[in-house]
C-alpha cells in the first residue's frame, strides 16, 4: 500500500487510500426453518486523490493493477468536483485507545450460530407467529494512510440477531435485535417482551382516529433520526435546506430532549477513534436539554462552512452501503439520547389513550430537510388505559418532528442498540393519527 501512495503521490496534490477487509458469517431462518448460511470475505482499497484543488477518486475490490487505479481516478477529475479542504495529519498515538475488538469472534462456527437461532425458534414457536430469525459474526479490519504520513488502523468485531414473530395473514410483527462485539445468546428480557407484544397485538381493533398519544420504540425511531440527521448536517447548512440553520443556542425541543454523538463509546461494538477520513473522533452534543447545541461536519462541508471537521466523515448513505464505493460524507454513527426516568413499562402504564408503534414503512417519505414525516405503522398497538388492547391495521403518523418534539411526555431509561444508534423510546402527545 505504500508503493502505491507513492506512485499517487507522484501525479496529485493530495492522496489517501482507505482500505477494508471484511469477513462475515451470516445465518437465516424463514418460518422457523433454516433458510440461508453464508460466509463471505471482502476486501477493497478506495483512492481519493486532490489535484489543483478538484477531487478524483477510484477503487477496486482486487487491487491486481495499481497503475489502473491511479489513472482511473486522475481520468475522474474531469468531472471538476471542487475540494479545497486539506487531509489530515493524524497520530494513532494521539487517539484514544478503545477496546474495538474481541477475538472470540474468530472462532464462532456458523454451527454455532445455527444452534442459537435454532434455540429461539423453539423458544419462539409455541406462539403459533410465523418465526424469523438472522444472525451474523462480523470482523472488520480498516487502515487509512495519506500522503501527510496518517496510517490509522482499527479492527472491530460483532455479533448480532434479531427475531420476529409475523401476525397471521399479515407482514407486519414484531422484532427485536441484540448486538455485542463477542457471541452473546438473546438476554431473556428482549424475548419475553417480543413474546408478550406479540401476543398482546393479536386482535385486531378499530380505534378513532385523531390527534392521541404515540409511543415510538427505540428500533422505530431512526424513522425522525433521519430528521435530526439532515437538519445538523453540515451539508444541510451548507446547502441552506435546515429550517435550523440559524438556531444555534435556542430551545428547539423539549427540555426532556438531549442528543449527543458518542463514537468513543466502547461498551458497543464499532466504537471510533476516527472517522473514516482520518480525523480525530469527538463526543459531540446536537442538542442538549432542548437546546441547539452543535452541527456537525466533515472536511469538505467544514471547509465550505470555514469551521473545523467534528469527526464525522464517514462513507456511508442514507441505507446500507459499500464503504469502498461511497466517498466521506456527513454522517452519525454513533448517535444517543440521554435516557429518562421510567422503564418502558412505566410509560406503557400511563397512557390513557395512544398507540405504540413497534414498526414503519415509508419512512423516507415526507420531506426529510424540513423535518416532514408520514409514515405507516406496521404495526400499531392501541393502548387503553395503560393495557395494549390490541393491533390495529393501515395506521399512518404524520407531522414535522420540529413540531413533534416540543411535545415530548416521557423518554425511557432503558435503550436499545438499534438501526440509528442507542436508543430509548420515547412518548409523544398531540400526535395526528389517521386510519381507514
Amino acid at each position: 500500500m505504500e508503493e502505491l501512495l507513492k506512485m499517487a503521490q507522484k501525479k496529485a496534490d493530495q492522496v489517501e487510500l482507505f482500505i477494508l477487509d471484511q469477513k462475515f458469517n451470516e445465518v437465516s431462518f424463514e418460518n422457523a426453518q433454516l433458510h440461508e448460511i453464508a460466509t463471505s470475505y471482502q476486501s477493497g482499497v478506495s483512492l481519493r486523490i486532490i489535484k489543483d484543488k478538484k477531487l478524483g477518486f477510484a477503487y477496486t475490490r482486487n487491487l491486481i493493477n495499481p497503475d489502473e487505479l491511479v489513472q482511473n481516478a486522475l481520468s475522474s477529475l474531469v468531472g471538476n468536483v471542487p475540494a479545497e479542504y486539506e487531509l489530515p495529519a493524524t497520530d494513532q498515538k494521539d487517539l484514544p485507545q478503545l477496546n474495538t475488538y474481541d477475538s472470540t469472534i474468530e472462532k464462532i462456527s456458523n454451527a454455532q450460530i445455527v444452534s442459537e437461532c435454532q434455540r429461539l425458534c423453539e423458544i419462539l414457536k409455541p406462539t403459533g407467529a410465523e418465526v424469523f430469525i438472522w444472525a451474523f459474526a462480523t470482523e472488520n479490519n480498516l487502515r487509512i494512510l495519506n500522503h501527510r504520513g496518517t496510517d490509522l488502523k482499527t479492527k472491530s468485531s460483532m455479533f448480532g440477531i434479531g427475531a420476529k414473530l409475523t401476525f397471521p395473514g399479515s407482514a407486519a410483527g414484531i422484532y427485536r435485535t441484540w448486538f455485542a462485539k463477542k457471541f452473546e445468546p438473546m438476554p431473556e428480557n428482549l424475548i419475553n417482551e417480543l413474546i408478550t407484544l406479540y401476543q398482546k397485538g393479536l386482535k385486531e381493533i378499530k380505534i378513532t382516529p385523531g390527534k392521541m398519544k404515540v409511543l415510538f420504540m427505540p428500533n422505530d425511531l431512526y424513522a425522525l433520526n433521519w430528521r435530526i440527521m439532515s437538519g445538523t448536517s453540515g451539508k444541510s447548512i451548507y446547502e441552506k435546506i435546515s429550517p435550523i440553520a440559524e438556531k444555534i443556542g435556542e430551545k428547539i425541543f423539549s427540555e426532556k430532549i438531549t442528543i449527543f454523538d458518542d463514537p468513543h463509546d466502547d461498551r458497543y461494538p464499532d466504537a471510533r477513534a476516527f472517522d473514516d477520513e482520518g480525523v480525530a473522533t469527538q463526543k459531540l452534543t446536537l442538542i442538549e436539554a432542548g437546546v441547539l447545541k452543535s452541527f456537525y461536519y466533515d472536511l469538505n462541508y467544514a471547509q465550505k462552512m470555514a469551521t473545523k471537521s467534528t469527526g464525522h466523515g464517514y462513507r456511508r448513505g442514507q441505507w446500507a452501503s459499500d464503504s469502498i464505493a461511497i466517498k466521506p460524507n456527513p454522517n452519525l454513527e454513533h448517535l444517543r439520547y440521554k435516557p429518562g426516568d421510567k422503564t418502558i413499562n412505566e410509560i406503557i402504564d400511563s397512557i390513557d389513550r395512544g398507540i405504540i408503534i413497534e414498526g414503519v414503512l415509508g419512512a423516507h417519505s415526507g420531506n426529510i430537510p424540513n423535518g416532514d414525516f408520514a409514515i405507516g405503522a406496521n404495526p400499531a398497538l392501541y393502548v387503553e388505559k395503560g393495557e395494549i388492547i390490541g393491533q390495529v391495521k393501515d395506521v399512518m403518523v404524520a407531522g414535522n418532528i420540529y413540531e413533534l418534539f416540543k411535545n415530548v411526555l416521557e423518554v425511557s431509561k432503558d435503550t436499545y442498540l438499534s438501526y440509528s444508534g442507542v436508543m430509548p423510546g420515547i412518548l409523544f402527545e398531540q400526535v395526528t393519527v389517521a386510519t381507514k
